[in-house]
């Protein structure tokens, strides 16, 4: 009773742990990738929703600077840049792209015709993202950081004549600390170029081309939720945002991944997978104690029948079987064996008739 006991419950408890450990393994993994896609959601819409306010900033400045006046002009955006300090560079070109009013005079008088925010800025209000090799560029490095630039213009428009356009140089130090702001100490976000070059995440990555596929997956526009492992061999948890964008904002061609060190985000999963196994253990073992006590609660009178039985065999006038009454089965069988014992003394000689025989 106590081994098959012992199997049956064993085998069950085995079978129904693992079963319940694999399903909270995957809830664990789903609760996981859910928290990083939650996160990653609210943390591209908050970038994207700073790179529209700043575009916006420079899309209002066109409609309220008259590049007729240079001097008013050059008052308006140098009380802006005063109080903005995202904006590297701030000024306004004629349509032939000549600067004629900016921050702190920079550029001023030079052609920035061939600048790509300034060609397409004449048009519609344009966002840029790019590595432009050109004078803005260069002379605008030490201010901005890295050769990065993040450039936002808009038409000049004056009694329904274009006069000229408003370009704004974003300094790149300002983009990557909104960024970083995003971040939690064990949550990473890295932030890819169209290119997949890591523009902000961790140190040893920041500058370099990323291959790992939920890089490529975010170049081709696809959002994948996944556990990967990345180039410092560490398993993440990893959610991809293949657009940075809100409202009519002109894409960067930037895309947002998140990412999750896999031990650490199921560091609570396996505590609680532990701690149901120490309480199976617990369980099973009690189980079994009390099993064990129960098989000699029922195999107690068995046994003091079965030796009573046997002692009958030999000699039906042993004496009377003990009363059992702890189980009703018990006290059937130890009925039947007084039955028994009675037949039995009924049809073999008693000790004293065969001593008188003797005589």
């Amino acid at each position: 009773m106590f081994l098959g006991g012992t199997t049956l419950i064993v085998v069950t408890a085995l079978a129904v742990a693992i079963l319940y450990s694999a399903s909270l393994q995957r809830r664990g993994e789903e609760l996981a990738i859910e928290q990083l896609r939650t996160r990653g959601e609210l943390s591209a819409n908050l970038l994207a929703r700073q790179m529209y306010g700043t575009w916006i900033d420079v899309s209002r400045l066109a409609a309220i600077i008259d590049p007729a006046d240079v001097a008013e002009a050059r008052r308006q955006i140098q009380f802006v840049s005063q109080f903005q300090p995202r904006y590297a560079w701030l000024g306004i070109a004629d349509p032939g792209g000549k600067v004629i009013a900016s921050k702190d005079r920079m550029l001023e008088g030079q052609s920035v015709a061939d600048l790509r925010w300034f060609r397409h800025g004449l048009g519609v209000p344009t966002a840029v993202d790019d590595r432009e090799p050109e004078t803005l560029g260069r002379m605008l490095q030490a201010a901005s950081g890295p050769d990065r630039l993040i450039a936002m213009s808009a038409p000049l428009v004056h009694d329904g004549a274009p006069t000229g356009v408003i370009g704004a140089q974003i300094d790149w130090k300002w983009v990557i600390e909104s960024v970083a702001a995003l971040a939690s100490r064990d949550i990473d976000l890295v932030l890819l170029s169209r290119e997949s070059i890591v523009l902000f995440g961790p140190p040893d990555l920041v500058g370099k081309q990323l291959t790992i596929g939920s890089a490529q997956a975010a170049s081709r526009g696809a959002p994948v939720a996944l556990i990967e492992r990345w180039p410092d061999g560490k398993d993440y948890f990893t959610v991809t945002f293949p657009t940075v964008k809100y409202a009519d904002l002109p894409s960067f061609g930037w895309s947002l991944l998140i990412r999750q060190d896999a031990v650490a985000a199921m560091l609570p999963t396996r505590q609680l997978v532990r701690s149901f196994w120490f309480n199976v253990a617990g369980g099973v073992f009690s189980i079994l104690v009390l099993l064990n006590f129960a098989a000699k609660w029922v195999a107690t009178p068995m046994r003091r029948l079965a030796q009573a039985a046997e002692t009958m065999v030999k000699d039906p006038f042993s004496g009377m079987v003990a009363r059992e009454t702890r189980y009703d089965e018990a006290t059937r069988l130890r009925d039947a064996l007084v039955r028994l014992q009675s037949k039995l003394m009924a049809k073999v000689p008693g000790p004293t008739e065969d001593s008188g025989s003797g005589i």
